[in-house]
């Protein structure tokens, strides 16, 4: 599939204070014959940290699709994955980070979405469950009766079925209220719910601001591991560009676990979107225990059913997604060289 760049530029979509609004390359220098792309991969905005920013400022991954006649376009987007969804339907997003759960969710609503990468485990003190200090709850058993935002079909909604069931509580005992995370944000900070299953960002900014932790997805067992997720129609017309795009992110997450402050404060060092004092050193510390993405196994599918079952045996979806719906076989696809270029070391 060929896409020639229109020549207006596109409006942002949404903004959101902790995602970038900034839509177009970085500062660094994009290779000549990138202008001339007749391709181009749109992908989320990475903001102000890890490695999508730093390839973004020094022009990698145009560098690297160039000789593909591709190159990369950033679009802003609203924090949270299944926020991101319309624009995957209407093709004006076709590559974003993600987790199993909101890909489930995304599946069992017909968006033509695939996952080609996951990444073991790591920083899963950076998601959880936060409650007010007015709530007076103190633990996942508190929260009967309470009113806690989750983003549907999302990570927010598998944490809180997940430490329910840790705590033998029914789900209907609690009430889920189905919000974004930035309109969660609004409605956890003015009380209008007495808890929030959030994650990443908005959950370090709300846990900052006095949101009291009772859970994390590393307390409650959590499956729900960290993925790469491209728009079907990309990945069945050009799996070069998505294996480049894959082997770049790859060498830069590397580089990141190696050297983590080089991946902070990407483009602003003050401001609101720039880390200081305990955050900054908190992000460093996740920085240098990220996990590489890499191409599926067969043991990615047993964590990928309990995200599934959690969320049928709930009612949050009316099919049971398998392995086969959600994984792309991206090795298929490819070349000898083109595979090598994405086994690890």
């Amino acid at each position: 599939m060929s896409r020639r760049l229109p020549a207006f530029t596109r409006i942002a979509l949404a903004i959101a204070p902790v995602v970038a609004l900034v839509a177009a390359c970085g500062s660094g220098s994009t290779p000549e014959n990138a202008a001339e792309a007749s391709f181009v991969l749109e992908v989320a905005d990475p903001g102000n940290s890890g490695p999508l920013a730093v390839g973004k400022r020094d022009g990698t991954f145009d560098a690297a699709l160039a000789p593909l006649g591709a190159k990369v376009r950033w679009v802003t987007t609203t924090p949270g994955f299944s926020s991101m969804l319309k624009l995957f339907n209407t093709g004006e997003l076709d590559v974003s980070g993600a987790a199993f759960s909101p890909v489930v969710g995304a599946l069992s609503k017909d968006v033509g979405v695939k996952i080609v990468a996951v990444a073991d485990p790591a920083g899963q003190d950076q998601s959880g469950i936060l409650v007010s200090p007015e709530s007076g709850v103190t633990s996942v058993a508190g929260l009967v009766g309470k009113r806690i935002a989750v983003n549907p079909a999302g990570k927010g909604e598998y944490i809180t079925l997940k430490a329910l069931a840790q705590a033998g509580i029914p789900a209907d005992k609690v009430t889920r209220v189905p919000l974004q995370q930035k309109d969660a944000a609004s409605a956890f900070a003015t009380g209008k719910v007495d808890a929030w299953a959030s994650f990443l960002v908005p959950y370090q900014e709300a846990k900052a601001a006095g949101g009291r932790e009772i859970a994390t997805e590393k307390s409650i067992g959590s499956n729900d591991n960290t993925v790469v997720v491209f728009r079907t129609e990309v990945l069945d017309q050009r799996p070069d560009v998505a294996a480049k795009y894959l082997e770049v992110l790859r060498d830069l997450t590397a580089k990141q676990k190696a050297a983590p402050a080089d991946f902070e404060n990407v483009f602003e060092k003050t401001g609101p979107r720039a880390l200081t004092g305990d955050r900054l050193a908190d992000a460093l510390r996740v920085g240098s225990e990220v996990t590489v993405p890499r191409l599926p196994v067969d043991s990615d599918a047993a964590d990928l059913a309990d995200v599934v079952n959690t969320f049928a045996d709930n009612g949050v979806i009316n099919r049971r997604i398998t392995a086969a719906d959600i994984f792309y076989d991206l090795r298929a696809k490819l070349s000898p060289e083109q595979l090598a270029a994405l086994k690890d070391n």
